[in-house]
């Protein structure tokens, strides 16, 4: 994947967002969705690409102490806004009232390349590698000013509540 978003058929709000993540403040980490590709075919989405958006600022509650005098994203709070643009990329509407939740089964190859601090905004790239119904695997990246700060290749489990 590289740094590019492409126009394509939808992105969604934050309040779109509440919808489908169970995730509030202070660890919703995703702030929109700018592009969703339209899956491939109803029954697999493996090729899905969709990309988000995590502005990053100072009054986040976790640079209070990581670290004073030199605020710095932890590494695992940006492994789970990439985590959060996947399960939205993989989310599929289920019937009216039912509700889905996705866990993390496995992080591979995670690897942090730049700081992510205060004023940055991470532009998280997600595309579903392979999709088996009720477990995906997704690479993601997180692009900072179109610097690589981050990639992994995570899988998860969604099922039905």
């Amino acid at each position: 994947m590289t740094d590019s978003t492409k126009t394509n058929s939808s992105s969604l709000s934050i309040d779109e967002l509440l919808k489908i993540l169970p995730h509030r403040y202070p660890f919703l980490l995703i702030d929109k969705m700018i592009s969703m590709d339209p899956p491939p075919n109803a029954s697999n989405w493996a090729g899905r690409r969709c990309t988000a958006i995590k502005n990053v600022t100072v009054n986040e509650p976790f640079f209070t102490g990581h670290f004073p005098g030199r605020p710095i994203m932890p590494g695992v709070l940006i492994v789970e806004a990439m985590a959060q643009a996947a399960a939205v990329c993989g989310y599929r509407p289920l019937t009216p009232g039912a509700q889905m939740e996705v866990l993390i089964a496995g992080i591979n190859n995670a690897r942090f390349r730049r700081p992510v601090v205060p004023g940055d905004q991470l532009k998280i790239n997600v595309e579903i590698l392979k999709d088996r119904g009720s477990i995906f695997t997704f690479r993601c990246e997180a692009f900072v000013g179109g610097e690589l700060a981050a990639e992994a290749e995570m899988l998860a489990k969604s099922f039905s509540k």
